[in-house]
């Protein structure tokens, strides 16, 4: 019996990615969260992060924010952007991790924009070092 569930990452534009995985880790408020098949019924919000995808091999997608629903072995992540690693180039994140460090010193933002943009940094730092 296999020990795949079913994955879908959508976002506005497209379908990121639809197949068949071992594992998933999401990015959530709560914290990293690990699914497997069987898992109990979820729906979460993700924070920025990185979904991992473990399969034969492993993917990483870099997310900024969404939310995610699984059940019945079907896990959906709907999300405003999920960009491949390491398909993004280096300078591109830089550029981006350049335009997070400065919105979250402005002081016309919300302290849950500010919260959002602190765990889009620490990621992004995470990646292009």
């Amino acid at each position: 019996m296999s020990e795949k569930f079913s994955l879908e990452i959508l976002s506005p534009e497209s379908l990121i990615i639809k197949t068949d995985v071992k594992q998933v880790v999401i990015p959530s408020f709560e914290g990293e969260m690990g699914i497997l098949k069987d898992h109990i019924p979820l729906i979460t919000f993700l924070r920025p992060g990185l979904v991992k995808i473990f399969n034969e091999d492993e993917k990483t997608f870099f997310v900024e924010e969404g939310t995610v629903e699984f059940a019945n072995n079907n896990l959906l992540i709907l999300t405003s952007s999920a960009v491949e690693l390491p398909s993004k180039n280096k300078q591109s994140l830089v550029s981006l991790l350049s335009e997070a460090e400065k919105q979250i010193i402005s002081e016309e933002i919300t302290d849950k924009e500010k919260y959002l943009l602190s765990y889009k940094i620490e990621t992004l730092k995470s990646i292009t070092r």
